[in-house]
């Protein structure tokens, strides 16, 4: 079972993750280095697949928060199932690493936020994505210019055609006319045909998705106004008192469509149109005053952790020591400095530049998968693999192969899909686990993860039956 083909509201590309960001080495369940890879300069390699992380959300936490663990080198493989969503990672990626000069903490944080989960973005923005498009093309044109001017990506390992794909993607994202991509029309469309008969009720389905289903399983910082102006607009995060107007192209991708009796290109919104980006970061946060509540409610809202969050990670990988925050107020009214006004009290002074040395981010090809085994370079390479929730069913007895002794799998579940019922949840986990034993590990329990299943490499591996 894939997550992708039980309820329409998930759409068929995945946008944002459907859990929220990790440290993964945090997760990582070996603590010793022993299991490790040894660079040229003796110092300890941590490898991690990640299939379908989708918006580079584990990544950009364990990049930015590495000074709090022992120095490794952590080699990022990356595998999505389209392009697009191998570009949003190189233009998070790229954003994260902008120089302080360049751009400041707060526009940093708040453009994040903007580009990754909104339909619609200010004009800035807009103009900064355009920008980039163009600097992507020449990536994937001359690879001697991308490596030196982003030593940390890797596409070395794309196919030619891959290649020529993503210039394609970066040069419609280039492209300045809101034509192009009419999103507000494409989303209301979406939501029309997901709701069907229900959609004059739309109010109401939006009530019970996010009281019923989001909030029983955790993401109780979604307010009810932010989630009903996203489901409602496709806009979740608004920052500013400020025109949002200019398509964010950076969420359309491309289907085969039938039109009489052939298959036609189109490119369209063909994302998540029930959970939105807000698990990604604005659930859970380490600043515990972001979490009280007020009369049973929380007193901040997805789009405040989030901004929070980002920012924290952001200041972490420029600065290499956590977070201090300015005081929060808990007057009415008062966000604590957490909104994107200019008079906010986000630390924009920081002398250093993003330091990632000790990091490496490869694209693998999209197909890869089930003939990565087959390759001596992976077997016994990744000390941790990650799997979402809608490529799970790639997870086969092979994977085992380019697991390295001892090494942790994670598994995103189906929690936040508001289309599925319970005992679909349910069964989706123990698919997932089945799928894990399968392939020869054993599951580990794990406390506060209940999005995640987590197992380990059985030493030495025994495989399971075939067909589990």
């Amino acid at each position: 079972m894939t997550a992708a083909g039980s309820g329409n509201g998930f759409g068929t590309t995945a946008w944002w993750g459907f859990s929220p960001a990790l440290d993964l080495q945090e997760t990582y369940l070996d603590t010793s280095t022993e299991h490790l890879h040894m660079s040229q300069d003796g110092t300890p390699e941590l490898n991690i697949l990640l299939v379908g992380s989708i918006d580079g959300r584990h990544i950009l936490k364990t990049m930015c928060q590495a000074h709090r663990w022992p120095q490794r080198k952590i080699n990022f493989y990356v595998l999505e199932n389209n392009l697009e969503a191998l570009g949003r990672q190189l233009l998070f990626l790229s954003l994260a690493l902008e120089p302080p000069e360049k751009m400041g903490l707060q526009e940093k944080s708040e453009t994040f936020l903007e580009l990754m989960g909104n339909t619609l973005l200010r004009s800035q923005t807009a103009a900064y994505l355009q920008e980039k498009a163009g600097l992507f093309i020449r990536y994937v044109t001359d690879p001697y210019f991308q490596q030196a001017d982003l030593p940390t990506l890797d596409l070395s390992a794309l196919k030619f055609k891959e290649r020529d794909l993503l210039e394609a993607v970066f040069r419609f994202w280039k492209n300045p006319d809101p034509r192009a991509f009419q999103i507000e029309q494409l989303w209301d469309l979406r939501l029309r045909q997901y709701l069907g008969t229900r959609y004059d009720a739309c109010r109401g389905i939006c009530d019970w998705d996010l009281n019923m289903k989001l909030h029983e399983h955790g993401a109780k910082a979604i307010h009810s106004r932010e989630f009903f102006r996203w489901r409602n607009t496709g806009l979740a995060f608004e920052m500013r008192e400020a025109s949002y107007d200019v398509p964010n192209k950076t969420l359309a991708s491309g289907r085969l469509l039938r039109h009489k009796g052939e298959s036609m290109p189109a490119r369209g919104y063909w994302g998540d149109i029930a959970t939105g980006p807000f698990i990604a970061f604005g659930i859970e946060t380490e600043e515990t005053s972001l979490l009280k509540t007020v009369n049973s409610l929380p007193s901040k809202s997805a789009q405040e952790i989030s901004l929070y969050n980002v920012t924290a990670l952001f200041y972490e990988l420029n600065c290499r020591s956590r977070y201090d925050p300015p005081a929060a107020s808990d007057k009415e009214g008062d966000d604590g400095g957490l909104r994107g006004d200019e008079g906010g009290a986000m630390p924009d002074a920081i002398s250093s530049s993003p330091s990632t040395e000790d990091v490496r981010v490869h694209f693998l090809p999209l197909d890869c998968l089930p003939r990565l085994h087959h390759k001596a370079r992976y077997q016994k390479l990744f000390n941790l693999i990650f799997f979402s929730c809608s490529m799970v069913h790639l997870l086969k007895p092979e994977m085992h192969l380019v697991a390295a002794p001892k090494a942790t799998l994670l598994v995103e579940l189906a929690n936040f899909l508001p289309d599925l019922r319970k005992e679909q949840v349910s069964e989706f986990c123990s698919r997932a686990t089945s799928l894990g034993r399968g392939s020869g590990f054993v599951p580990v329990e794990a406390p506060g993860k209940e999005a995640f299943s987590l197992f380990q490499l059985r030493d030495p591996p025994e495989m399971a039956e075939p067909g589990l």
